[in-house]
This record gives C-alpha cells, sequence and structure tokens, in this order.
C-alpha cells in the first residue's frame, strides 16, 4: 500500500497517477533510492545516538568519582 505524495490518499502499489488528485507519482527506482537513504540515516541516527549513550554514562561516571572525592575530603570537615 502506497499514499499519494501530494495528496496523501491510499494508493495501490505501482500506480503512475493518483487516482484522487491524478498527481504523477515517483518511480520503483526513485523510491528504492529513497528507502535506502533512509535506511543509511536511520543507522547514522542509531550510532549517534548509542555514542551519546556512552557520553553520557561517563560524565555520569566522573560526577560520581568526583562526589566520592569531595564526600572524603571535605566530609569530616562538615559538622552542622
Amino acid at each position: 500500500m502506497a499514499f499519494c505524495v501530494t495528496c496523501g490518499q491510499s494508493l495501490n502499489d505501482g500506480m503512475r497517477f493518483c487516482r484522487f488528485c491524478g498527481n504523477q507519482q515517483p518511480g520503483e527506482q526513485l523510491i528504492q533510492r529513497l528507502r535506502m537513504e533512509a535506511e543509511q540515516i536511520r543507522q547514522i541516527a542509531l550510532m549517534m545516538s548509542n555514542q551519546q549513550a556512552m557520553q553520557q554514562a561517563q560524565f555520569n561516571a566522573q560526577m560520581q568519582q568526583q562526589q566520592q572525592f569531595n564526600n572524603q575530603q571535605f566530609g569530616q570537615q562538615r559538622r552542622w
């Protein structure tokens, strides 16, 4: 099932013209190329997301280490 690129109505696969608005639809070669490009973009976004998650985990670990250091160094001095 495909959708018209102009009006959004559902079309049967392989239709060259929309039966509702009459506009020409992209050919199969263009659709295949766009699908490949979309998959490449999805892969890049996934890699970037994973990289960002790793950076966040490293930052969290560093902050935890800093907090432990601060507690060791200054925890004894704070007596309220």
